[in-house]
């Protein structure tokens, strides 16, 4: 932006191997609360265990499903490489063979089917061209043809796997539903081809150089923010979690949260596993510290408000919000006051190293020029 030149979008390559498994938890978040079946089994599906190198067949599977994935996401509107897709090695010639003489009960499908052995028996073919392709896959795999291919497949393999596993057939599945893939679309804002490193990455590299970091959510769908969000704390954690089990000294971190009940899990959520839960709980441990601000102290997790050593509270409007804060130290004494007084600047203050709870007048930080 030509007034915040140093700005960087937070957006990810959804194409890019290493960010497979971080775009899927993103399109998760769409479809999560979908109920449809073919939904649920897409939503399962994921990216996270790679296998090893040596496993030929393992790998074959695995690449196959990313490929199959990678199309889909071209389906949905989502920009891909400009290289072609590479097919060589995913599709042997039986499987080949067996779909060009398909015979599906829906004629058209037949010959969807045909085409789109045409189009996989290439080394090399168009992003675009691969989502005709997989859909008449996917009707190939309810044919004679493929359970007689399929049967022999089994009978050959080492593992006694279908030639197409549960993941690779949900992926597939999504083909043949334009408002599964019209829910997918809903993410393209996140993506950027032009991304070659993951954000919550370069986040953790500049706090551990000693930068202040200022992540901007004004903008951008809620369930959209509440997801980076917690990909950059659990980034932190983990990243911290890890060098303290080394036996070094992790590097210190201050987390800010404004407009805090946005973000943090409810008064009433008791998910411990919770990234907010577990930094308020495990944070100082691996120097992470947490300061949070909200006019909604009911509205935050108990255990993240019982972990809070420092508190600032200042002017609340309703008994809901200060019986919530009656419940820590000596609070419930300034109560009618921290409902009726509204000087600005007025605080009433606890914090870790005093006793006691006490008011204090803040003047306004001023710079002298």
């Amino acid at each position: 932006m030509a007034n915040d030149p140093n700005r960087k979008m937070m957006l990810i390559n959804f194409y890019d191997d290493e960010m497979l498994q971080t775009g899927k938890e993103i399109l998760n978040t769409v479809i999560q609360s979908d109920d449809a079946k073919y939904m649920k089994n897409f939503y399962d599906v994921n990216f996270e265990n790679r296998p090893d190198a040596t496993d030929r067949s393992a790998t074959t599977r695995f690449n196959r499903r990313v490929l199959v994935y990678k199309a889909l996401l071209r389906k949905a509107g989502y920009t891909p490489p400009t290289n072609s897709a590479s097919l060589r090695g995913l599709f042997n010639r039986e499987l080949l063979t067996a779909m060009s003489t398909a015979n599906h009960r829906d004629a058209d499908k037949t010959s969807a089917i045909q085409s789109a052995a045409a189009i996989l028996s290439r080394d090399t073919t168009s992003w675009d061209a691969l989502g005709a392709a997989f859909e008449g896959l996917f009707y190939f795999l309810s044919t004679n043809e493929y359970r007689a291919f399929n049967d022999l497949y089994i009978r050959g393999s080492s593992t006694g796997e279908a030639w197409a596993d549960a993941s690779l057939s949900s992926i597939l599945e999504m083909f043949s539903y334009p408002k599964g893939t019209k829910t997918l679309g809903r993410c393209v804002e996140q993506h950027s081809a032009n991304v070659s490193s993951d954000f919550a990455e370069d986040i953790y590299a500049d706090l551990c150089a000693g930068k202040l970091v200022i992540v901007d959510q004004s903008i951008g769908e809620p369930e959209f923010n509440e997801t980076v969000a917690k990909r950059v704390m659990w980034k932190i954690f983990r990243r911290n979690q890890a060098v303290f089990r080394d036996g070094e000294y992790p590097p210190d971190i201050l987390v800010y949260v404004e407009e805090a009940h946005n973000l943090l899990p409810a008064g009433n959520d008791l998910d411990l596993k919770d990234i907010w839960v577990r930094t308020a709980k495990e944070g100082a441990k691996y120097r992470i510290g947490l300061v949070y601000a909200t006019q909604e102290v009911s509205s935050i997790h108990k255990n993240i408000l019982k972990n809070t050593s420092n508190w600032f509270i200042s002017h609340l409007n309703n008994t809901d919000e200060t019986r919530e804060l009656c419940k820590f130290y000596d609070f419930a004494d300034f109560e009618p006051s921290i409902r009726r007084a509204q000087d600005k600047g007025f605080l009433r203050i606890k914090t870790l190293s005093n006793y006691f709870v006490i008011p204090v007048q803040v003047d306004k930080f001023t710079i002298e020029v």
